[in-house]
């Protein structure tokens, strides 16, 4: 038996129960991994909130995770290859990483790159390859200037990184008296700025003459879109990732992980951002590590916003 975290209703944390669950031997394309390590999302808490169209409860929490190969199915091939008893590999876009152990899907499965800790390996891929995605699609190329809200958060810090790798110039919005997010922004490359009155005013000094070709939003308030939309030309590089009204209303872009076209990308771009991770070229800061039973403890904590990098579950 294993234990996972469960809704069995659309509500909050504190609604999820700490299941003893079967599992089942891997079948054909299958692999049974210990969880070393979960990573905490959002998305986990909020997925579950309400009830959702295909959403059929119990639903099992949690989207990437960190740890050893205990089974291997039959024609079972990982995303980067043969998988065997003892690989050490991380999983994303799967269901119910909150958990000791599971089966899973072969094709989710990665060697999980040497460099990352598996506290860091497990919160790599669903804010990396959102990053990627957001790059991708409004087109920034090197020797550009692109804006960023929320620029020390998770999906930031990542954009942050492998923008610096394109030769991308990136201007990031924080909080007003936040000197340790600035500092982080400046520390992955990026250019700290104040979000709150004189934004755009502030975007222009930084830009230092350059035209501010994208914008990146992942915090969705009205003041990000406002300015990104009277700095940049061409509302189709524009995206947000948190305001689908905006999107909608103001004919810029929007990205999803539920949505077809970014499920597909996200899947095809899980190996380029596990190769930066192995090359040094991205790094994952881990702020805190819960016990895996503290889970709702834990995802409140990262609910709470700012926790200062990227939170993991440790069974």
């Amino acid at each position: 038996m294993a234990k996972q975290w469960r809704a069995h209703r659309p509500g909050p944390v504190d609604d999820w129960t700490f299941d003893e669950v079967d599992v089942p031997h891997p079948g054909p394309g299958e692999v049974t991994i210990r969880v070393r390590a979960a990573g905490i999302n959002p998305a986990d808490a909020k997925h579950v909130a309400s009830a959702r169209p295909g959403a059929e409860f119990p639903v099992a929490i949690g989207y990437e995770l960190s740890g050893e190969v205990t089974a291997v199915g039959p024609d079972a091939v990982g995303g980067s290859g043969d998988l065997a008893v003892g690989d050490e590999v991380v999983a994303f876009r799967v269901q119910g990483a909150y958990a000791t152990e599971l089966t899973i899907r072969a094709r989710d499965v990665f060697a999980k790159p040497a460099t990352l800790s598996h506290a860091e390996a497990a919160n790599l891929l669903l804010a990396g390859t959102t990053a990627a995605e957001m790059i991708q699609v409004t087109r920034a190329v090197e020797g550009e200037t692109v804006l960023l809200h929320a620029a020390s958060g998770a999906v930031g810090v990542s954009l942050l990184q492998q923008a610096r790798a394109l030769g991308i110039r990136v201007i990031g919005t924080v909080g007003r008296d936040s000197a340790e997010s600035a500092e982080r922004v400046r520390r992955f490359g990026g250019i700290p700025i104040a979000y709150g009155d004189g934004l755009q005013e502030r975007v222009v000094e930084a830009a230092a003459g350059r035209p501010v070709a994208a914008a990146w939003d992942a915090v969705g308030t009205d003041e990000a879109i406002d300015v990104s939309l009277a700095l940049v030309a061409e509302r189709d590089r524009i995206v947000t990732i948190v305001s689908p009204q905006r999107a909608e209303s103001d004919g810029i872009l929007w990205i999803a992980g539920s949505r077809p076209a970014s499920a597909r990308f996200r899947d095809i771009a899980r190996a380029h951002v596990l190769e930066l991770a192995a090359s040094g070229v991205l790094e994952v800061p881990v702020a805190r590590m819960f016990p895996l039973a503290d889970a709702a403890e834990a995802v409140r904590f990262v609910m709470q916003g700012h926790p200062g990098g990227k939170v993991a579950l440790l069974p």
